[in-house]
């Protein structure tokens, strides 16, 4: 395939209700999309991709604004230079830009889509899935107060979500956990997540997190912390769950040979695309380290290729495939779907959905047209 012409979609997605982890609150959803043209032998081909990067540098390095630049100057140009460009060589292709795996997604994702559709074939049949729904879990943020805690899950359990993660930070931990558990039992799937919050100093009030049953603790440390995550794990009957110290199939050997994770929450967009993801997930099925696919918010495109990609046999607990209806009013493609605990996997080419032009066009604030010389 021969890559003739990108645009880069910057949208806006209004959300249902904001958004709150330990580091911001969102109440839209701003990304950008790629759209990529290809020639190929079975003629003219687009494929579509989605950056994860945040509108500031706060859960990674990276950011919207600095990933568009990035493509624009950088990314694009190595990619148009060559003349037959595969999914797989993507990330050969641009090894000597250093870092930046959210925007190198969102390339390699819509040359993989474009690849599907070529061939006719399907995200879950080229990743080797084995399942045509996957369980869906839900991430809940951190809310004003307690009772409001206790409410939203309420009506997450009532809908059938498998699994409940909630989010977590200093002061606002403990409480809202021994809540959940008092109102709903211990007869339901409960982790939490404190995307780096903590502080090693701060096991001593972590470990009170044991009496509630959690399925696990994610990411309760700093991202570069891998040996003190080791420590706490020693500490801690809760499993120890890594979210952004993995950063690559190399970051995971460490962290699974130190000890410092026995399960692995894998994102695609933050290790550079879904064929590093693959080896993460080969890796941790080979050492018996579970793993579960985490969400950033996506879109429909971003939300139906995760699904296909959570088909993968080593996938053994929930993730964050929440339905469409979970985050947005209107999405840019047909709804994903939550329904008796499960999010049914798109079967078509590709990806499987479609981007709405109109949808699109109502929720675009800016497009940057990108062609070979310029």
């Amino acid at each position: 395939m021969k890559l003739t012409s990108l645009r880069l979609h910057q949208i806006q997605l209004p959300l249902v209700s904001p958004f709150t982890t330990s580091f911001m609150t969102e109440t839209e959803k701003d990304c950008y999309l790629v759209e990529a043209g290809f020639d190929t032998p079975n003629g003219p081909v687009t494929g579509w991709g989605e950056s994860v990067a945040m509108v500031a540098p706060l859960y990674s390095a990276e950011y919207m604004d600095q990933g568009i630049d990035l493509t624009r100057r950088f990314l694009a140009p190595l990619l148009f230079e060559v003349e037959d460009l595969t999914a797989e060589t993507v990330g050969w292709h641009l090894r000597h830009i250093i870092g930046n795996p959210m925007a190198k997604h969102a390339l390699e994702m819509a040359v993989i889509e474009a690849q599907l559709k070529m061939r006719g074939q399907s995200f879950k049949e080229y990743m080797g899935g084995v399942v045509d729904t996957v369980p869906s879990g839900v991430s809940v943020g951190i809310q004003d107060s307690v009772e409001q805690t206790v409410k939203v899950i309420g009506e997450y359990l009532e809908e059938g979500y498998s699994r409940i993660k909630l989010k977590i930070k200093p002061g606002a931990d403990i409480e809202p956990v021994a809540a959940v558990r008092k109102a709903f039992g211990d007869d339901f799937l409960f982790q939490v997540d404190a995307n780096a919050a903590y502080t090693l100093v701060d096991a001593n009030h972590l470990k009170r997190l044991d009496d509630y049953g959690l399925l696990l603790i994610e990411q309760p440390l700093g991202e570069a912390d891998i040996r003190q995550h080791a420590e706490l794990a020693k500490l801690m009957d809760t499993p120890m769950c890594l979210d952004e110290s993995i950063v690559s199939a190399e970051a995971a050997a460490d962290a699974i040979s130190l000890g410092a994770t026995s399960v692995i929450n894998i994102k695609p967009g933050r290790v550079g695309g879904y064929i590093e993801a693959k080896k993460i997930h080969d890796l941790a099925r080979a050492h018996g380290v579970a793993v579960w696919h985490g969400g950033m918010v996506e879109t429909g495109l971003g939300r139906a290729a995760n699904a296909a990609f959570a088909t993968l046999p080593g996938f053994t607990l929930p993730g964050d495939i929440s339905g469409s209806k979970r985050f947005f009013t209107e999405d840019i493609t047909e709804e994903i779907v939550m329904h008796d605990g499960v999010v049914d996997v798109p079967q078509g080419p590709g990806f499987g959905v479609t981007i709405d032009p109109a949808k699109l066009e109502k929720f675009t604030v800016a497009t940057h047209d990108l062609t070979p010389g310029k």
